[in-house]
Order: structure tokens, then C-alpha cells, then sequence
């Protein structure tokens, strides 16, 4: 990339001077960070299910290129075509929620994946960041005509995934994608009313979730009152960080990772907390930090509403997932089965993340003429 010149008008020339840079080696710097993870924490998990010890890490390692070749492809396109990139993506991702209810497996008390091939695949993960994309375009519309359909479509592109989320259950999407609609409407200025109606909504509906879902009610009770069930996950994840301390361990050689289930995607974190200690954690935090800082700043100085509401959706699609995976490892919220952005084992995670901070790349290039308008 050093090699290509100022004056290179070939679309990878036009894409790497336009193109943020900086957030840019920051995600890839995640995405080499997760490839060293999971090499050290999966291992364990493979042999505990009698799967070949680098059964993960060379389904990691067939998927990543992928990944990356598709942050790469999403952030050359224009806002147009991002838009339409999105509708596609939400499209398909509502017709595999739905398909999901009818041929997906049930694994720890909800229905979220669908199996092809070997692999499986979570719909709820792809259906975020299209939702971030198509909910700013509408209340983009919605404030720049006046036209009350559009903030009705705007609720749709929220409501759809997020019943079809609901009913698997999967809170955690759930609240994500309630995070992320919320902050686009705080953002879009629409009227506090609605905004209110729709926390009173939300509040509800986890209300609902706490009283009639069995699993959620057993993982809040347990974070209230930890005498009140098993707490063995949680329990072994800050055993881990506390028996790493300052520095860790070291490479590999960590011994709590063999006893925690999860290792390789929901508690990787604890995983780095023992072989790399509380400073490489503090790294970790931060790189998260800056991806997400650096893209509402990227968002805020475009000028665009529209820019401003998807990118701004994009960074909370990453940093909420990001904060619920740490909230859950560090016991700060009760647990809840989500992945690391970039660092854990999982490919729908892995493959969604990608396009969406693609997405966010593509929106936050410097635009350089009519064919990039928004």
C-alpha cells in the first residue's frame, strides 16, 4: 500500500487515500488479535468435545480471509450503493430469521441458528448493521421531507428483526438493536415523546423476557443473587483474570481455559486476562475504544444526516456488542451468549461485523465527486 501514489486513479488507489486509515489498521489490528486468541484458547475446547485440537482454529483461519475480503469489498462502495447493500442484507437476514423458527436447532434454551454445510448460521448477526443502515436512511427522509411514512418505515426496518430476534429468544440482539434504533432517533431529533414510548416499550418487553423466558430469568437471578444458582461460567472467567494478574502467564500457558466451556467465543476475554495479564486487556479495551470513538468522530465531521445516523448506528452496533461481551465476562451484567467483536470464534459475528464496519468505512471515505453523493 506504501507503493501507491497520490495521483492513482485505479479503484484500489482512489479507495486507499480516501479511506480512514487509521480505523482501518485498527479493525485489522482486532481481526490479528482474535486469529492469536483463538489459536490459544480453542485448543482446549476442541479436545473437551472430542473434536481434533485445531478443529477451530482451522475453521477460523478458512473464514477470516473472507471476512477481511469482505470489510474490503463493502468499503468501496458509495453511500447508494451501501443503501442498497443494506436492503439486501436485511431482506435475506428476515427471511433466515424466519426460516430459522423452522429448520434452525435449539442449543441452551433458544432457536438461533440454522446448519449449512457444517457451519451454522446466526441471521440476528447480519440483520444489525443492514437495520443501522436502512433506519438512518429513513429518518434521514422522514426529516428532511416531513413525511410521516418514512418514520413509520423506520420502525419497521426496526421491529421486524427485532420481533423475529424476540421470539428465538435473543436478548442480547434484542438489546442491541434497541440500543442502536434508540441512539439513531435521539440523534435524528424526533420528537422525545416517541423516544420515551419506545424506552417504555423496551423496558417491557426485557420485563416480559425476565417473567416468561426461562433462561433469562435464571441468568438475571443468578447475577442478583449468585447463591440462588450455578455460577460456575462467571465464576472460573474472574478466576481467571485474578490467577493473571498484571502480565499473565503467558502464552499458552494458562490452565483455566481447559475448565471454561465457552473458551474460544463468549469468555475468550477471561482467556486473555490470564496468559497476557490486566495490560494487555487495558490494550485490548482500548483498541475497542478508539474503533468506536474514531468512527461517531468520523460520523459527526461528515456534515451529512445520513452519514451521520448510519455511521453513528454502525459504531454502536460494534461498541454495544463489544460492551455486552465485556460486561458479561467481567460479571457486570448478568451472562449473556455473545461474541467479541473481531476476537472471538464465530463466523456469523466474524462475517456481520465485517460488512458493517465495511459499511462504516465506505460512508466515512472522503468524497471525491457526484458519484459518491449520498
Amino acid at each position: 500500500m506504501i507503493g501507491i501514489q497520490r495521483g492513482d486513479n485505479t479503484v484500489v488507489g482512489r479507495w486507499w487515500w480516501t479511506v480512514d486509515r487509521s480505523l482501518l489498521a485498527a479493525l485489522l489490528g482486532l481481526m490479528a488479535i482474535g486469529l492469536i486468541m483463538v489459536i490459544i484458547a480453542s485448543p482446549s475446547v476442541a479436545e473437551r468435545i472430542d473434536a481434533p485440537t485445531f478443529h477451530f482454529v482451522k475453521r477460523h483461519l478458512l473464514l477470516l480471509p473472507f471476512a477481511a475480503a469482505a470489510m474490503f469489498v463493502c468499503s468501496l462502495m458509495t453511500p447508494r450503493q451501501t443503501r442498497m447493500a443494506a436492503l439486501a442484507l436485511l431482506v435475506g437476514s428476515a427471511i433466515a430469521l424466519v426460516a430459522t423458527q423452522v429448520i434452525g436447532v435449539e442449543i441452551k434454551g433458544a432457536r438461533r441458528w440454522i446448519p449449512i454445510g457444517g457451519f451454522s448460521l446466526q441471521a440476528s448477526e447480519f440483520a444489525k448493521p443492514a437495520m443501522a443502515v436502512l433506519a438512518a436512511w429513513m429518518l434521514t427522509q422522514f426529516r428532511q421531507r416531513g413525511d410521516s411514512g418514512y418514520l413509520i418505515a423506520a420502525f419497521l426496518v426496526f421491529i421486524i428483526p427485532f420481533g423475529l430476534t424476540a421470539v428465538q429468544p435473543d436478548v442480547g440482539s434484542s438489546v442491541v438493536m434497541t440500543a442502536v434504533f434508540g441512539a439513531q432517533v435521539f440523534i435524528a431529533g424526533i420528537s422525545l415523546w416517541f423516544a420515551g414510548l419506545m424506552g417504555m416499550a423496551a423496558l417491557s418487553g426485557f420485563g416480559l423476557a425476565y417473567l416468561y423466558v426461562p433462561h433469562v430469568t435464571s441468568r438475571v437471578d443468578r447475577f442478583l443473587d449468585p447463591a440462588s444458582g450455578d455460577t460456575y461460567q462467571i465464576d472460573m472467567s474472574l478466576n481467571a483474570f485474578r490467577a493473571g494478574g498484571l502480565i499473565g502467564k503467558g502464552p499458552g500457558d494458562g490452565i483455566i481455559k481447559g475448565a471454561l466451556p465457552d473458551a474460544h467465543s463468549d469468555f475468550i476475554f477471561a482467556v486473555a486476562g490470564e496468559e497476557f495479564g490486566l495490560i494487555a486487556c487495558v490494550v485490548i479495551v482500548a483498541i475497542f475504544a478508539f474503533v468506536v470513538l474514531r468512527t461517531f468522530y468520523r460520523a459527526l465531521s461528515d456534515g451529512g444526516l445520513f452519514i451521520m445516523l448510519s455511521v453513528s448506528g454502525l459504531a454502536a452496533v460494534f461498541g454495544s456488542q463489544a460492551l455486552v461481551n465485556l460486561g458479561s465476562t467481567l460479571a457486570l451484567i448478568p451472562t449473556k451468549g455473545m461474541t467479541l467483536p473481531f476476537i472471538s470464534y464465530g463466523g456469523s459475528s466474524l462475517f456481520a461485523l465485517a460488512i458493517g464496519m465495511g459499511f462504516a468505512l465506505a460512508l466515512t471515505r472522503k468524497r471525491l465527486g457526484p458519484e459518491d453523493d449520498a
